[in-house]
């Protein structure tokens, strides 16, 4: 089997995160449009998902939303940390895949996104994180100690523009920049 460079992975993007989301439609739209383009150049896509108290598995609220489900045959990993890695099959799975660089979406960019993004650096993969691609809780005026959620998500954008990691590859992308045509060893980014 060929070594695929890349995948996509998306994580907790499921019903009732998604009601809670910050700019959820733009964002489940980007990265439904980043999938598509990613299954159409062969590139697989991950999906993760979030299983507790209160994303009970098998329930409607734990589903991941119609517009981003998993189709047949694609790995889907159940966690029940912010850690996509910790305790579930991910690692071997994109092993399995020969994947050496992650092109990382989904909620909650400062739990979960990030978690899984530095996870990730530290277990040996290049990264993307989509900078459309990713996003949070909304803030009401009682969230005084939460910094806005535009705000949160350009301040991990920067952060991952401007993190050093050794041996690594970490960039930032919108969506629409992410190029699956490019050969193999190419750069399939266009640049920022």
């Amino acid at each position: 089997m060929s070594r695929t460079a890349s995948a996509v992975l998306v994580i907790d993007m499921q019903n009732t995160l998604v009601r809670m989301a910050h700019r959820a439609a733009e964002t489940v739209a980007a990265i439904a449009g980043l999938c598509e383009r990613a299954r159409a150049a062969g590139v697989p896509v991950v999906t993760v998902r979030q299983g507790d108290a209160e994303l009970v598995p098998g329930t409607e609220g734990w589903r991941v939303v119609h517009e981003l489900a998993p189709r047949e045959g694609e790995a889907v990993v159940d966690k029940t940390a912010p850690d996509s890695f910790l305790g579930t099959g991910l690692g071997p799975t994109l092993e399995a895949l020969g994947v050496t660089e992650l092109i990382v979406t989904g909620f909650a960019t400062e739990i979960c996104v990030d978690t899984t993004a530095r996870q990730a650096l530290s277990r040996g993969y290049d990264l993307v994180v989509v900078a459309d691609g990713h996003t949070t809780s909304r803030r009401g005026e009682q969230d005084t100690d939460l910094v806005p959620a535009d705000r949160s998500i350009a301040q991990y954008n920067a952060i991952y523009r401007t993190i050093g990691w050794p041996g690594r590859r970490v960039r930032v992308r919108a969506a629409a920049d992410v190029d699956f045509t490019a050969p193999e060893g190419a750069g399939r980014l266009t640049p920022a």
